[in-house]
């Protein structure tokens, strides 16, 4: 969940952008070749992050990760694997795979051991501990502290896709506190930023999120939209079916 978008000075890096932002999670990672930590750490993501959005995947996505933790060698390697393991037992629980929690909380403690302060990992860390607090522990403001670290972090890292996650879970707080000015303008900066960085599987979740302080005819406009890109998107995310208006078959002739 976190990156810049395309990236001119390396073409594979754009490459594998390009596919991840419009849900070809399986393409972007088979054209990483995870022969070192990097490359099996972004791999491993990618799959961790298709488990999250399609509810499918889970082998490869468990089999990625134990590469990426045997060729971490270094502590915010070593960091960076526990952070992808935490998120990948979070995305199973929180999807009723399987009741995982205690080992989200676990795997993503051992990578604030590892990970030090400051550096860009830990934003997105300490994003994933605002995520475990408030959708598994039902901790709202321990969910809030995490989020605005990350977001600090992710300002001062200049990850401009993570901001747009901090943006919008800081304003889906705000929200369930009937903070509606609040939260309108995150999820507004939320969306913004995924326009302009061409993040399209994130783009219609932003969309609702929208729609939800907005009042009509702008939140049917919204929805309408963003059921638009999730049928382009072949249905992903799955759980954003829930939210959107079913379009009636047309009549027959």
């Amino acid at each position: 969940m976190s990156g810049n978008g395309t990236n001119a000075d390396d073409p594979l890096q754009t490459a594998v952008w390009r596919l991840r932002s419009r849900a070809c999670w399986a393409d972007a990672a088979a054209l990483l070749r995870p022969v070192d930590a990097p490359g099996s750490l972004q791999r491993a993501a990618l799959l961790v992050e298709r488990c999250l959005y399609t509810e499918q995947g889970w082998q490869d996505a468990e089999d990625a990760l134990r590469v990426a933790e045997a060729l971490a060698h270094s502590d915010e390697e070593r960091g960076a694997a526990a952070c992808e393991r935490g998120q990948l037992a979070y995305a199973a629980t929180l999807h009723g795979v399987r009741d995982r929690a205690d080992e989200a909380r676990a795997a993503l403690g051992r990578a604030a051991a590892l990970v030090p302060p400051g550096v860009a990992a830990r934003a997105l860390l300490d994003f994933r501990r605002g995520l475990l607090a408030e959708n598994l522990t039902g901790s709202p403001q321990a969910a809030r502290a995490a989020y605005r670290r990350a977001h600090a972090g992710a300002v001062a890292h200049a990850d401009p896709l993570l901001l747009s996650f901090t943006w919008r879970h800081l304003a889906g707080l705000a929200l369930r506190e009937g903070e509606l000015a609040e939260a309108r303008h995150g999820f507004a900066e939320s969306l913004r930023i995924r326009e302009e960085l061409g993040y399209l599987v994130g783009t219609a979740p932003a969309l609702v999120s929208l729609a939800d302080t907005e009042a009509e005819p702008e939140a049917s406009r919204l929805r309408e939209e963003a059921g638009r890109l999730f049928r382009l998107l072949g249905g992903v995310p799955t759980w954003l079916a829930q939210h959107l208006t079913p379009i009636p078959p047309a009549a027959s002739a």
